[in-house]
Formats: structure tokens, C-alpha cells, sequence
């Protein structure tokens, strides 16, 4: 920096400094120079009479002397080459020139004139964009262009064009820098100058474009057109816009989309890459805290453009390589694209992978986009970033992804507003994206964290992030090897514990941990910054605490417990908490727990309308159900979608210490019917629970002889699966109907009798049988069913001697007498 005695600029008005190029015969001559103060306010209906140079410093430390206002001012040799060119032998010539007309050392007066920029330029005279000095074949090579921009050039002439000398000229340095693009595309005129020859700007893209150069194979040359599109503008600009300029931006594009477009041209503070494209951009990154200010950092800076892009969710680290920060963020994969096809204009076809979009999964759209800093390629990602209003193009590297494209715009109205439908439909963030955003166009790894085992746990935690997300682009193959990975690097960290891990879509590496109960892999991740402890596998939707609870591991649940930062109630796919799957599970240790935290509803309900106490109650968890009888949140009479009761459930699976529980309550109805219309007692009955069935009868609640809607009672059911002592406790109530029939016509004896559960044909102690005494007293389908059991001797004798056909006759039971004689 030089040491000038520079005068404050006034506040107001858009002062600026202009530099007086004083003339000299001598080429060899030290160059002179004055600075005077200057308003771009002053109107005019003409261009303001001064040139503004466009140029490169330079190597900063190789410098030459000059004199301003008879002081020394140090300048960089391409500055001091290019003012010894400008110099006239007789007028004076008046100039803007950044180096010298900003005072450098003052952050704040190079923050204010830099938004005067788009201004200065605009209203110049003449914009010169010097290219450098003269070497060999430069002249050749400015000549040559402006031979193929005349009338006289034919295709002929194309073969003594030096080709690898207007190639070489395009490769100058000026044609990467960031701040040219503002400076060209504010002027009204340009000329191009390198060394002592000059031409027209206008002619300059003029001869480009007949020579129809390939730029294929000079990957430098791939970002020309854009800066040649708007040197050939320069005409076209009216000069009173300029004149009445108030806004100092050029309205070209948002800033976002400048960035995507020219992040990666150089700049000699990493600062300018941004602070050069303000006064191009069409909206106001102003309010986001992006107007130049050089007393910030970088980082600072950096922070606000994320902000700006992505809100609040995302984490940044900038490091100690600033053209290469990493942004951290959730997002949501919902594409890959397809093809891409370039003519003069970038056209993208996208194929839509994400099941978090309905109506997405399988279809495809077309996206016309500007061509970006770094090339889309087939088989980048598109993800939307929480937080983000536009989609992400990003590309895997090994562990994380880079940005292609931060903030995807498409250029047709139509394409905007499905991108706009397709943002609407996403509220579900689940993947963790590690992103490195490059701002030289130079991909390479991540920097070694060394060979620790907590280096070795944040590269798995990567890996298994990105197999997450290859997941979600349906990778399944390489998901799977990608997970094998990840695992591989976990079982190094941990030795001794293993891993009995199926390969189960969209688990998360804290899922994963807490799924299985591993405690010290709970406990690193659990230290890893940002981490979402909320955050659900994608087949399930089930949080790291859901996975804990549900499989018992009592003292993952206390870490996790611990952070304070759980959703303790969060559900599931299926609509179960952390508690159901305690409840249902039986860890009783672990639903105390959650008890205790005063967080949890005691009485949630599934989508299948199942409570914790249900899962509790069906299951003979009889420790669970006092817990949460005591929460007095609990309705213990609820019913299930099936109609049945916990106390349903556990006299139905013969719990009889639950059923006592749920009776002492005084808060259930015991003779409740469920959906197939049983009763707990004909639960109890049929599955034999001889203990609960006194239970019940005890009650004085329930009626004995229900009837389901086949018409089967309790007795029925009982007899049917050969519980004798159940039928004797019906049976000494004295209120079932014994031979009452279902809507089969079949009695609890038929029932018994079919099933094997009596003895058909034996004899009291008078020697009698059933069949005799249902032949004496006429009970015909009595001794039709005993008949038909196979089981009977129909001609079986008393003591007396006498058969049942001799006790059916002898009564003139004439039809059961000819049953009798057909069995024979």
C-alpha cells in the first residue's frame, strides 16, 4: 500500500477521485500524476469526460514508483505499464483507476466507493480494458480479430489466422478476475488494449464470433462467453441510463445466481468475490448484511451469504482454506439428473427419486438453466437444503458432497412454478449434508483429521450418511456397500461389540447406535455438533430414543434422557411412542423413566387405537400396569379399534393378577362386548382361565349365559374346548340355558361331544348310558348327535337287562326307536 497523504472525500454527493495522467515527449519519463475530487452527481447529457481502467494489479509485491501530486505512490508493474501506455505526449488525460484513486488503507472509504462502482463505469467516457503488456504475437493476435470482425474476412482467410495466439491473448489473467464482469457490463464504450495496439470492444467479440473458436479443449476459455456477451452489450447501453442511474446495481441477475455463475473468476481478497457482483445483482443483499464492509472477516461474510441462501439451519467452516468452506445443513434428496444438453443455453432433464414427494417418485421435468461456475454433469444430485427456497446441485466425493450449484433458477416461468409446487410439497429434512462449496474450481479431499478413533467416528458417520442418501436416489448396491463401510469403520472404533446389523433403509448412524444398545457409540455421537437427536430412520419414521426404549437398552435411554433436547413423545409411522414401545415391550425400568420425565402422555393412542396400557395389559406386564394406573392419566376402559378392553385382553391370555389390577379400579365394564360381540368372561371361558372366570362370576357384573352373534355363550365356548371345571362354574350359577343352540343348532354338549371333550357311552351307576336316558325322555337330537359321534353302543344293556330301544318304546317314542333299529 502507498503511504499518499490522501483528503477525505466528502459525505455526500458520490465524490470520487479522478487521476490527471499528466503528458510527457519522453517515454522514459517518470510518470506524473495529479488527483482531483470529482461528483458523479454533476448532470450531463453527455458521458462524463474521463476513462475508467479495467485491469489486473498484479503481483502485489513487485512495484514501481510514480508521483501524485509531486509525492511517490508506489503502483504494481502491470498498473505503471499500463499509464506509461496511456500517457499522451501532449494532453493530459483524465483516468479512474482504483488503485490510485481509492485510498486502500482507509476500509471504510473502499467500502463506500465500491458501491459507487456500477456508477463509475457507467458514466465514463470510455472504459479501456487493459490485457497486459505487449509480448510475442499479441499484436498478431489483436490484429488478427479485427481483420475477422471486418468485411474483408472470408473463410479462406481462416487459415492464416494464429489461432494459439488469440488463445494465448484470451488466457490473460484479466479474463478470470471477478470484477471485470461489473466493469464491462456497466460500460457504455470499450476499448481493448494490450500494449500499444487498441481496438473497439465491439469489434473484439465481432471477430470471436467469426472465427467460431472451439473452446472445448481450453478449459480457462469455458466462462468467455459470458464476459464476451457483455463487452458486446457496451454499444447497445443507452448513455442517458447512465446519466440517470440513482440505484448502483446493473439489475443483471440475483446474487445468488451471479455467484453460481462467476464464484470461481479470481480476486486478490476472497472478499471481492462477492463485494464484485453486488452491483449486478437485481435484488437487495444489503438487508441480508452483504453490503462491502472490509473491516469484516471473510468468514463473517461468508456466514451472511449462507444465511442469505439458507437461513438460520445451516452451520458453516471456513478454516484455513477460505476459497473452500464447508456448509453442514439437513436437507432432502428428490433427484438425479438424467441428461444434459448444451446449446445456447443449458438445458437439464431431472428424474425424481424421493419418496418424501407423493406425487414425485418416477417423474421427470425439464429444467433451462444459466450455465454455472463448475459444469452440471449427469448424475448430480438435486436436494432441497432446510431452509433453501431453490434446489441444490451437488456431486458425491467419497464422504460428502460438493456444491455444483447452490441455488437452481430456472429460466422458463413454467418450470419455475413446478420447482415452486415441488418445494411446497417438502417438510421433511431428514438427510445430514456435509457440503464443501469450491470457490477456485479445484475438487480435492476433505484434509486428514489424523487416525484417531474419533477422526475414524466422523469419517463413518459420513460414509453412512451418504449411504443414507444413495438410498434415497434408490443406489441400492451401492447403499449396501457404502453402509458396509460405514460399519466396517464403527467395528474398529468398538472393538468387541458386535454389530448384528441388517442393512435397513434410512437407519441413521445414532439409530443405528442406539438401536443396539451401543453405548459408547451413542455417547461420541451424541458429542458430534448439530446432531438432530430427533432425527427418524425413513422406513419407520422412529427417533434414536424410540429404537432404545422399543429394544430395552435402559441406559441409552438415560443418555439420551440427559441432552434434554428430545422429542420424548415424538410417534412413529404406526403412531407409537418411546412409552408404547416400553409398554409393549415389557421394560419396566425404561417406562419408568419416561414416566418420570413428565413429558410423555401415559394414554397415547397408535393408529391402531392401542394405549400403553393395552400393549401392557395383553402382554402381563403387571409392574407396567401400576405405573401407569398411578399416572391417574389413564383410561382404563379404553378400547382398540377391535373393540376389546385391557381387560379383554388380559382375561382372554389368562393375566389374572392384571385382571384383579383393572377390577380394583372400579372403572371398567366387565360384561363389555368387543367388534365379534365376547365378553371378557368368553374370552376367559373359551381359553380355559378357570381363576379369571371365578374372577368375573364374583363380580356379580356379568351374564353368564352372553351370546355372541353366533349365538354361542360362554358354557358354549367352554364345552367346546373341554374345560370341564369352567363349565362346572357356569353350570352352579344356575343362569345358562344348557341346551340352548347356536345359530349351527349345535348345544354346549353337541360342542363337547364333536370335540372329544365327554364320554359318550358311559354308564352310571345303574348300568344306564346318555343314549338310554335320551331315548327314555324323547330328546331326539340328543340321540341323533350321540348317534352320530361313533362313540355309542346302541344296543348297550342295564342292569336290569333292558336296552335304550326297550325305554323309547316302552314311552312310544316311535321315531327314536327306528333311529335306534337303522344304527343296528
Amino acid at each position: 500500500m502507498s503511504s499518499y497523504p490522501y483528503s477525505l472525500l466528502p459525505n455526500k454527493g458520490d465524490h470520487i477521485r479522478l487521476l490527471r495522467l499528466l503528458p510527457n515527449e519522453d517515454e522514459a519519463a517518470p510518470i506524473q500524476c495529479e488527483l482531483l475530487d470529482y461528483s458523479l452527481q454533476r448532470l450531463s447529457s453527455r458521458s462524463h469526460l474521463y476513462e475508467a481502467l479495467s485491469y489486473v494489479w498484479g503481483v502485489p509485491h513487485d512495484k514501481l514508483r510514480i508521483d501524485v501530486d509531486n509525492d511517490p505512490f508506489l503502483v504494481t508493474v502491470n498498473l505503471h505499464v499500463a499509464l506509461s501506455h496511456l500517457r499522451d505526449p501532449s494532453l493530459e488525460r483524465i483516468l479512474w483507476v482504483d488503485a490510485i484513486c481509492i485510498n486502500q488503507n482507509d476500509n471504510e472509504e473502499r467500502a463506500q466507493q465500491v458501491q459507487l462502482m456500477v456508477k463509475i463505469y457507467s458514466k465514463a467516457h470510455r472504459v479501456i480494458v487493459w490485457l497486459g503488456k505487449e509480448t510475442v504475437n499479441t499484436t498478431e493476435a489483436l490484429e488478427d480479430i479485427q481483420f475477422a470482425a471486418s468485411d474483408e474476412f472470408t473463410e479462406l482467410s481462416k487459415i492464416k489466422i494464429n489461432k494459439q495466439a488469440i488463445f494465448a491473448l484470451l488466457q490473460r489473467p484479466w479474463f478470470e478476475r471477478v470484477w471485470v464482469l461489473q466493469e464491462v457490463a456497466a460500460a457504455r464504450h470499450i476499448a481493448i488494449a494490450c500494449g500499444p495496439t487498441e481496438i473497439e470492444g465491439h469489434a473484439f467479440c465481432l471477430g470471436l464470433k467469426s472465427l467460431q473458436l472451439s473452446y472445448t479443449d481450453v478449459p480457462k476459455l469455458q466462462t468467455l462467453p459470458s464476459i464476451t456477451y457483455l463487452i458486446e452489450g457496451a454499444s447497445l447501453r443507452s448513455r442517458n441510463t447512465a446519466n440517470s442511474l440513482e440505484k448502483s446495481s446493473l439489475n443483471i441477475r440475483t446474487l445468488v445466481e451471479l455467484i453460481d455463475m462467476f464464484r470461481t473468476r479470481h480476486a486478490s481478497d476472497v472478499r471481492d468475490k462477492v463485494y464484485a457482483l453486488l452491483g449486478m445483482a437485481s435484488d437487495d443483499p444489503v438487508k441480508a448484511g452483504l453490503q462491502p464492509d472490509y473491516n469484516i472477516l471473510w468468514e463473517e461474510l461468508f456466514r451472511n451469504l449462507v444465511r442469505l441462501i439458507l437461513g438460520k439451519h445451516a452451520s458453516v467452516e471456513t478454516g484455513c482454506d477460505k476459497d473452500r468452506p464447508l456448509i453442514k445443513s439437513k436437507g432432502s434428496v428428490v433427484g438425479q439428473v438424467a441428461w444434459v444438453r448444451t446449446d445456447k443455453k443449458l438445458n437439464v432433464n431431472i428424474g425424481f427419486t424421493s419418496q418424501n414427494i407423493a406425487w414425485y417418485p418416477g417423474k421427470q421435468m425439464d429444467w433451462t438453466l444459466l450455465a454455472s461456475a463448475e459444469a452440471i454433469r449427469d448424475g448430480d444430485v438435486i436436494c432441497f437444503l432446510q431452509g433453501a427456497s431453490q434446489p441444490t446441485v451437488i456431486r458425491l466425493y467419497r464422504d460428502y458432497f460438493e456444491i455444483i450449484m447452490i441455488s437452481v433458477t430456472p429460466l422458463r416461468e413454467r418450470e419455475v412454478s413446478k420447482q415452486s409446487e415441488l418445494r411446497e410439497c417438502l417438510t421433511f429434512f431428514p438427510r445430514d449434508f456435509l457440503l464443501a462449496w469450491d470457490w477456485i474450481q479445484a475438487p480435492k479431499e476433505l484434509r486428514d483429521q489424523g487416525e484417531s478413533n474419533s477422526s475414524l467416528f466422523d469419517k463413518s458417520t459420513r460414509t453412512w450418511n451418504i449411504a443414507l442418501i444413495l438410498g434415497d436416489l434408490n443406489e441400492v448396491e451401492k447403499e449396501k456397500y457404502t453402509l458396509q463401510e460405514a460399519i466396517k469403520g464403527y467395528n474398529t472404533i468398538f472393538e468387541g461389540e458386535q454389530t448384528m446389523l441388517k442393512l435397513q433403509h434410512g437407519l441413521t448412524p445414532l439409530c443405528w447406535a442406539a438401536r443396539n444398545g451401543f453405548v459408547r457409540a451413542v455417547k461420541l455421537l451424541l458429542g458430534e455438533e448439530n446432531i438432530d437427536l430427533n432425527l427418524k430412520d425413513s422406513q419407520y419414521s422412529r427417533t434414536p430414543l424410540s429404537w432404545a426404549a422399543g429394544n430395552g437398552h435402559e441406559t441409552v435411554v438415560k443418555l439420551l434422557l440427559e441432552t434434554g433436547q428430545l422429542g420424548v413423545d415424538f410417534r412413529d409411522h404406526d403412531g407409537r411412542t418411546p412409552l408404547s414401545w416400553a409398554a409393549k415391550n415389557g421394560y419396566t425400568a425404561i417406562v419408568k423413566l419416561l414416566l418420570e420425565t413428565g413429558l410423555v402422555i401415559a394414554d397415547s393412542k397408535d393408529r391402531y387405537s392401542w394405549t400403553p396400557l393395552l400393549y401392557a395389559a395383553k402382554n402381563g406386564y403387571e409392574a407396567i400396569i401400576k405405573m401407569l394406573l398411578k399416572t391417574s392419566q389413564i383410561k382404563v376402559d379404553f378400547k382398540s379399534r377391535d373393540g376389546r378392553t385391557p381387560l379383554s385382553w388380559a382375561a382372554g391370555n389368562g393375566h389374572e393378577a392384571i385382571v384383579k389390577l383393572l377390577l380394583e379400579t372400579g372403572q371398567v365394564e366387565v360384561d363389555f362386548k368387543d367388534q365379534v360381540g365376547r365378553t371378557p368372561l368368553t374370552w376367559a371361558a373359551s381359553n380355559g382361565y378357570e381363576a379369571i372366570v371365578k374372577l368375573l362370576l364374583e363380580t356379580g357384573h356379568v351374564n353368564a349365559d352372553s351370546k355372541d352373534p353366533n349365538g354361542r355363550t360362554p358354557l358354549s365356548w367352554a364345552a367346546r374346548n373341554g374345560h370341564e371345571a369352567i363349565v362346572k362354574l357356569l353350570l352352579e350359577t344356575g343362569e345358562v340355558e344348557v341346551d340352548f343352540k347356536d345359530q349351527d343348532g349345535r348345544t354346549p354338549l353337541s360342542w363337547a361331544a364333536r370335540n372329544g371333550h365327554v364320554n359318550a357311552d358311559s354308564k352310571d351307576r345303574n348300568g344306564r348310558t346318555p343314549l338310554s336316558w335320551a331315548a327314555e325322555s324323547g330328546c331326539q337330537p340328543i340321540v341323533k348327535l350321540l348317534l352320530e359321534t361313533g362313540q355309542v353302543n346302541a344296543n348297550s344293556e342295564d342292569r336290569d337287562g333292558l336296552t335304550p330301544s326297550f325305554y323309547a318304546a316302552q314311552k312310544n317314542h316311535q321315531t327314536i326307536v327306528a333311529l335306534l333299529v337303522e344304527t343296528r
